[in-house]
């Protein structure tokens, strides 16, 4: 598999062997990520043109693209320069001008010789009560009429590409359609009714109207299809090769879970416990665990990773919880002591702050296996950590975590299983396209005894009124998080506006009430700030970074945003999530500037009328698109040329199943549908998982 397979040369040719394109012009088609043809019969229509010949122009409703039959009249040059030539024409129910500029007589003579029948395509306009149509797109000979298709396509450009280019150069790729070996299940091909893939490209790019344009046209869906499936099974063949990796069976007697959830004063819910089942399972299993814990704000995910842990130090081994942050290790750390303590397990604290000989005796511990749980932030990779038996490795916060540490975690115990816990709802089809390479468990159910949050929207001329009710609530031992807006323009003018609302709550509120926090502080004066605030010494704080994920303040009930419209739907999600932790009642206020834009309003009401992550998530999938809801920059997510993952979210499911089938039935890939499946990881470029393939 060391090659690209000969069947497909013609279609990984370079861009000028096509009709039409020289050096030029290739440059150009790079720009809009075309440098083969096979990137040319990917590059879809988006627009069809109505190509059809009508008997006239009278009672069509104008203006409008119109194909009609006309015989010509008298030629009218213009009376003085850079004025208009006028062609007289007629169509079978009346008058046709036919308007150039800029033309040379002798050329229209020819193009459009009086007397004689004509086929003219371009935009109708009526002009004074008579049909114009300015600079025809198309002027035909009757005996060529067959030329012009019914329906015309219409491709995205870029500078010094036209539509005629792409149309010639579009035929000229067709040409080199291979057929190829059918690599989707048959089963499921006879259900859906899809095309061939060399039908679907050829269909797609003949549009006969609308609906051929629609994601849900069948020769469309095949081809978005057929995007997912080599995506998928890239995932799934890094999957295989990730088990293949030895694993440990790591199977607990139960005994210290049973003490932990004897003294919980609540009973875990459904989800969590389904969580901890299809965990534990996996861990039993000699191949590697790769699961992502996926759970919105306060669903308990922690409970449900220490039980995890528990199992390792059950069956004699030990485990490591990764925060991206040192005041999140140190949450973790208190979350977790009641429950250490009820399972009679050691747990320890590890990070960069621990120096000379406290750091050395933890690591000795650590090497002596006398330490069964460590908490800690990726001072854990350092050389000199060692465990003495390493079984599962829990990383908190997935996108602070590239692949890259996810292997550096797993070199640390050879074989080690590998928990990832995220606090960010993301729609099924965008976490099998981010995550598909990992077994995924939903927590989608609240524990008892959390308290709804109440969520309002207040214009900023009221904030004032919201300043006096602040006074209260502190007066009343509360405490309050105020996050101001992101400006765009710079960092600089976040700043100006936080610390300008900092001087004056503080103003308002008392010297010492008031904390700050910003992007530009110092890390260690960033996290004084927040410890202040968490120990209760400040009863405010204002911030313009988004407040870390997964911080835990209970006393705090009071959330503001200011300029709330300027924040994504998720980013709200998450900030409101910070309130909300303890025995009150809590309130975000949702500060906004009117007057509100559409999508705005849709955002805040949004927010205002539901607290459940997943719809929250899907209804910002939907207003913002995949690549803007995780960053395109650093989302890790595909790109797709034809597939949707908004409007298709359903396919991405049944192309996981598919690939997991398919390679579960030819882990190798050598039955028939298993080389056809090969040459579509070549046509999708998938080198990542052809290497696997080879070194499988």
């Amino acid at each position: 598999m060391t090659g690209r397979p000969e069947v497909l040369w013609p279609l990984f040719a370079a861009a000028q062997s096509l009709a039409g394109v020289g050096p030029k012009t290739a440059q150009a088609l790079e720009h809009i990520g075309i440098s083969a043809p096979l990137d040319l019969l990917y590059t879809l229509p988006y627009a069809v043109i109505d190509r059809r010949l009508r008997d006239t122009a009278e009672g069509a409703p104008l203006p409008a693209v119109l194909t009609l039959a006309i015989r010509i009249g008298e030629h009218r040059p213009p009376r003085k320069r850079g004025g208009a030539y006028r062609v007289m024409a007629n169509d079978s129910g009346g008058p046709l001008q036919i308007v150039f500029f800029h033309a040379k007589a002798d050329y229209l003579m020819r193009l459009l010789p009086p007397g004689e029948e004509r086929i003219v395509s371009g935009r109708v306009e009526s002009f004074d009560g008579v049909a114009q149509m300015v600079h025809p797109d198309h002027v035909l000979r009757p005996d060529e009429a067959q030329d012009l298709p019914g329906f015309e396509p219409v491709y995205p450009l870029t500078a010094g590409i036209t539509q005629k280019l792409m149309v010639k150069a579009v035929a000229d790729a067709m040409t080199r359609l291979p057929d190829l070996e059918e690599w989707i299940d048959p089963a499921q091909k006879r259900e859906t009714v899809w095309p061939d893939w060399r039908a679907a490209l050829l269909l797609a790019h003949a549009p006969e109207g609308l609906d051929d344009l629609a994601p849900t046209a069948p020769a469309r869906t095949r081809l978005a299809y057929d995007e997912l499936m080599a995506h998928q099974l890239t995932l799934a063949l890094a999957r295989a090769d990730r088990r293949r990796g030895r694993g440990m069976v790591t199977q607990g007697n139960g005994q210290l879970r049973r003490r932990v959830l004897d003294s919980l004063p609540y009973r875990p819910t459904g989800a969590q416990l389904r969580a901890m089942d299809e965990i534990a399972a996996d861990m039993a299993q000699s191949e590697r665990m790769n699961r992502l814990l996926q759970g919105d704000v306060g669903a308990g995910k922690t409970l449900v990773a220490f039980m995890a842990l528990l199992t390792a130090v059950e069956s004699g081994g030990q485990g490591v919880m990764m925060a991206p942050t040192e005041i999140l290790a140190r949450q973790h750390l208190e979350g977790l002591q009641p429950l250490a303590e009820a399972a009679g397990v050691v747990l320890e604290i590890l990070t960069g702050r621990d120096k000379g000989s406290e750091r050395a005796a933890k690591l000795n511990a650590l090497a002596k296996g006398k330490i069964g749980i460590l908490v800690g932030t990726h001072a854990v990779f350092q050389k000199d950590v060692q465990f003495a038996d390493l079984r599962l490795a829990v990383v908190d916060e997935q996108h602070r975590f590239g692949v890259r540490q996810r292997l550096e975690l797993g070199q640390k115990g050879q074989g080690a299983d590998v928990l990832v816990m995220t606090a960010t709802p993301i729609p099924r089809s965008l976490s099998l396209a981010q995550y598909g390479d990992m077994d995924v468990s939903v927590l989608d159910e609240k524990p008892p005894g959390r308290k709804p949050i109440q969520t309002a929207m207040v214009s900023t001329e009221r904030i004032d009124e919201v300043v006096t009710h602040l006074r209260r609530a502190v007066a009343e031992g509360r405490q309050v998080y105020w996050v101001c807006p992101l400006v765009e323009e710079s960092e600089v003018s976040d700043l100006v506006s936080a610390e300008a609302r900092f001087k004056h709550l503080r103003a308002v509120l008392g010297e010492g009430r008031v904390g700050l926090v910003h992007g530009q502080m110092p890390p260690a004066e960033k996290d004084a700030a927040m410890a202040r605030f968490v120990d209760g010494q400040t009863a405010v704080l204002v911030a313009t970074t988004v407040i870390e994920v997964g911080v835990n303040v209970p006393n705090a009930t009071i959330m503001v945003i200011e300029r709330a419209e300027s924040f994504g739907l998720a980013q709200l999600h998450q900030l409101r999530g910070r309130v909300g932790r303890g025995e009150a009642a809590s309130t975000c206020l949702l500060l906004y500037q009117a007057p509100l834009s559409e999508t705005a309003n849709t955002r805040l009401t949004t927010l205002r009328e539901t607290e459940d992550g997943f719809r929250i998530a899907e209804v910002d999938l939907e207003m913002r698109g995949a690549g803007d809801l995780i960053g395109t920059a650093q989302s890790g997510l595909p790109r797709f040329r034809v597939a949707d993952l908004e409007r298709q979210a359903g396919l991405m499911a049944i192309a996981q199943s598919d690939a997991r089938r398919l390679l579960a039935d030819d882990p190798a890939l050598t039955s028939p549908r298993g080389k056809a499946a090969r040459l579509l990881l070549w046509l999708m470029r998938q080198d990542e998982a052809i290497r696997l393939i080879s070194v499988g």
